[in-house]
């Protein structure tokens, strides 16, 4: 197969109210998915809309300061009107709603089953959310033609979310592609998936490495932050001037189960990790305050500011 480079894309952002911090609906100009962005307090003004008469994909996304990371529930439903009145008296964690839908009313019940399903399970394997689902989602019978429709769907979905700031499918860490939630559709004009386009994965990051005492840790710079590596190890022990925050930061891993003990002086981290910036991830890792522009080094010994500034 000889994958074809991703393609620049329009997409379009509406402003009902006139409000950037209230409703803004996100559109792709050459595709059929509205992707409605609702603050919780502004509820009221899409339920008055025609569009919450139809049928839709959901996302309830919060915070919370018990997890650094975002809550997350996702639904689908056939009444969209009943549904977020139901979720806005009774989940208390949400500030703002991604409400899916189609431009010209084409998406059915069985559409919205389908990608509900799908997106559970792709952002329970991600993990850059917390998942506030009790269930996975049921599958329904998907029709291929109708399963082609879908992929295309969600493809179209993973990029107006990450438009609006929210990445729920983009993978943390090089092993899964932030493509992989796509699957190629086979256009009727070619006989095999070798002669179909395809989106090809981001390429591979730049790895950095930090090598200090009691700690050999390696990640990369992303559009997020910086992401640890999972096996990372961390150095135990911290200088009195570290601050509070990678102290808590560390301590706050150990509990959930992300620091494990490796040996007498080295936690090692099980799963890849985001941090807003080097420096912070620098500091955990090393236990003392540095500057992580200059701490995190590629295989050549150039730093994040040689390559980055």
């Amino acid at each position: 197969m000889n994958p074809l480079i991703p393609s620049a894309k329009t997409i379009q952002i509406y402003l009902p109210t006139g409000n950037p911090r209230g409703l803004r609906v996100a559109e792709m100009t050459t595709r059929t998915v509205r992707l409605i962005e609702v603050p919780r307090i502004h509820i009221a003004d899409f339920l008055s809309m025609p569009d919450a008469k139809q049928v839709g994909l959901y996302f309830l996304i919060g915070d919370t300061d018990s997890t650094d990371k975002p809550l997350l529930y996702i639904g689908q439903t056939g009444d969209l009107t009943q549904r977020l009145k139901s979720h806005n008296n009774g989940k208390d964690f949400w500030t703002r709603v991604f409400i899916m839908l189609s431009t010209n009313n084409t998406i059915t019940q069985t559409h919205a089953l389908y990608m509900e399903h799908k997106a559970i399970q792709i952002a329970t394997d991600v993990g850059r959310y917390d998942l506030q689902n009790g269930n996975n989602g049921s599958k329904p019978h998907t029709p291929a033609p109708l399963q082609a429709d879908c992929e295309e769907l969600f493809h179209t979905l993973d990029i107006l979310l990450s438009t609006l700031g929210q990445p729920v499918f983009e993978a943390i860490g090089i092993d899964t592609p932030n493509t992989e939630a796509y699957q190629p559709v086979i256009p009727d004009t070619c006989q095999s998936l070798q002669d179909a386009p395809a989106v090809v994965p981001d390429k591979q990051p730049m790895l950095f490495y930090c090598k200090a005492k009691d700690c050999d840790a390696q990640g990369y710079y992303d559009n997020d932050g910086f992401v640890l590596l999972k096996g990372s190890l961390f150095r135990k022990r911290h200088t009195p001037s570290l601050g509070k925050w990678a102290v808590n930061k560390t301590h706050e891993l150990l509990v959930n189960g992300k620091l494990v003990e490796h040996n007498n002086d080295s936690y090692r981290l099980t799963e890849d990790q985001l941090f807003k910036t080097p420096s912070g991830a620098a500091q955990a890792v090393t236990g003392r305050p540095t500057n992580g522009w200059v701490e995190w080094k590629n295989g050549s010994g150039q730093t994040l500011s040689d390559i980055y500034r």
